[in-house]
C-alpha cells in the first residue's frame, strides 16, 4: 500500500442506542466522542440507527408484504385495467 493516502484503520465502538448494544471492531470511521470499553481502554464511539440486534429482519419480527393480495383487493375495488 502507498503511504499517506489511506485513512487510519483503528478500533472503534459502534453503539446501537435503540437496542442498548455496542460492539468493538476496526474501522476508518472517526468520532469526537469516546467511550471506555470493557477492557479499560478508551475508543471513539459511533452511534448507529440500527444494527443486527434491532433490525426487524434479524430479530424475526419482519412483516411479509402480501403484494398479490393487495393487487387482488385493488382489482376487486376498482376493476381490472382494460387493454388498450
Amino acid at each position: 500500500m502507498r503511504e499517506g493516502i489511506h485513512p487510519e484503520y483503528r478500533p472503534v465502538v459502534f453503539r446501537d442506542r435503540a437496542a442498548d448494544y455496542a460492539f468493538l471492531t476496526r474501522s476508518t470511521m472517526t468520532s469526537e466522542r469516546t467511550i471506555e470499553w470493557e477492557d479499560g481502554q478508551t475508543y471513539p464511539v459511533v452511534d448507529v440507527e440500527i444494527s443486527n440486534v434491532s433490525h426487524p429482519f434479524c430479530t424475526g419480527t419482519a412483516r411479509v408484504l402480501d403484494t398479490a393480495g393487495r393487487v387482488e383487493r385493488f382489482e376487486r375495488r376498482y376493476g381490472k385495467r382494460g387493454g388498450a
